[in-house]
């Protein structure tokens, strides 16, 4: 029988989840493409907390809520059973800091009741320094903190890396091309790079900031905005912190560990710089100096040991979408998840695959109404 030709445009979370679950489908020819530049997962280390939000809009929680609980079921299956590569994800808690204290005990009400519907919070609790010194001993501040025993952190760059070597596994071919133009042909659609043009049944466009690029040469205006996010790799000496749990100052500044001594500090929140990549060094080094509050001295600049800068995906009212692109049949498209994209990309990912395979999805379409922000221009 002949197989289905699909695409995936974009590999970062999405794509490469999307990518991920429809190579399982013996029926269906998988192809990606993706040039890897800017792309804002393959920057980013994420921290899978969201259950403190103070945010008010409830369908963007469920969003991340369902997408946090998938993680480790989703990581599961794509190993096979194995231990999940503590590189890629590891469940290490997450430290909730505000300069207020009451907003502490405001958050920690939010979160038992949160945790009824979502268990996966774990334990929760109002840490004093002390306790936080037995949990990271370079903590030299004096504040206390909110815990949730069930954060988690994950890094993008191995994350993606991972979810692309099991699709090609499965039989997915993976080109590191551009994408350049989308174009429509009598039955299907043809996608152009400045290699090659191939078409295919059915797309799946994952391709965040840069989904107007392909949409509005076909008639269409999309709702999205680029946001630029800097951030810095510390290298410590003789420092245990694979068991660190993920640090959450008030503020931009988020500090992320993982084995060796690595942590990952950032990341900023750019929106006036387009799609420019060029790393701020001092802008950065002047986020770093904000930690000494909660680590003296001890993460200094000579600890830097790499940069990274990608590109997030914003709509005007900052609320996530995906589904089928309006008025083209076999064409499904997600973007707008901004800072949260590693949180809920996993699930998002196999929402866009559920809709290749006509299968229902978790998440009910019309609380992410794709039609909203793509729109066909008159």
């Amino acid at each position: 029988m002949k197989k289905k030709k699909v695409a995936i445009v974009g590999a970062g979370i999405v794509g490469a989840s999307a990518a991920y679950v429809l190579s399982k489908e013996p029926d269906l020819d998988i192809t990606i493409y993706d040039e890897g530049i800017g792309q804002g997962t393959s920057a980013a280390a994420g921290i899978i907390s969201p259950w403190l939000s103070k945010r008010r809009n409830k369908k963007w929680y469920r969003m991340v809520k369902e997408g946090a609980a998938f993680y480790p079921t989703f990581l599961k299956e794509v190993v096979s059973g194995q231990d999940i590569p503590p590189a890629v994800y590891r469940k290490v808690g997450t430290l909730l800091f505000k300069k207020n204290p009451k907003h502490l005990e405001d958050l920690l009400k939010i979160g038992i009741k949160r945790r009824e519907a979502a268990p996966e919070i774990g334990s929760l609790a109002i840490l004093s320094a002390e306790e936080i010194r037995s949990k990271i001993p370079l903590y030299t501040g004096t504040a206390s903190a909110l815990w949730a025993s069930g954060g988690a952190r994950v890094d993008g760059r191995s994350l993606v890396e991972l979810l692309l070597e099991k699709a090609v596994q499965n039989g997915a071919q993976l080109k590191k091309e551009r994408v350049e133009a989308l174009g429509i042909t009598e039955k299907n659609y043809r996608l152009q790079t400045q290699i090659e043009e191939d078409t295919y049944e059915e797309v799946v466009l994952a391709i965040a900031a840069w989904l107007p690029s392909l949409l509005e040469p076909l008639g269409y205006k999309v709702d999205i905005r680029p946001q630029k996010g800097q951030l810095m790799e510390l290298q410590l000496s003789q420092t245990d912190t694979h068991n660190w749990p993920v640090i959450m100052p008030e503020g931009e500044t988020d500090i992320i560990p993982f084995e060796g001594g690595r942590l990952i500090v950032g990341a900023t929140h750019e929106n006036d710089q387009g799609f420019d990549l060029e790393i701020d060094e001092v802008m950065l080094q002047e986020m770093l100096a904000e930690t000494a509050d909660l680590f003296s001295h001890q993460l200094k600049t000579e600890s830097i040991s790499a940069y990274r800068s990608g590109t997030r995906a914003y709509t005007s009212d900052f609320a996530p979408f995906f589904g089928h692109v309006p008025g083209m049949t076999g064409v499904y498209a997600a973007s707008g998840l901004g800072s949260t994209g590693l949180t809920a990309g996993p699930l998002v990912g196999h929402e866009l695959a559920q809709l290749v395979m006509k299968k229902p999805t978790v998440l009910p379409l019309e609380d992410y109404p794709i039609e909203r922000y793509i729109t066909a221009e008159c």
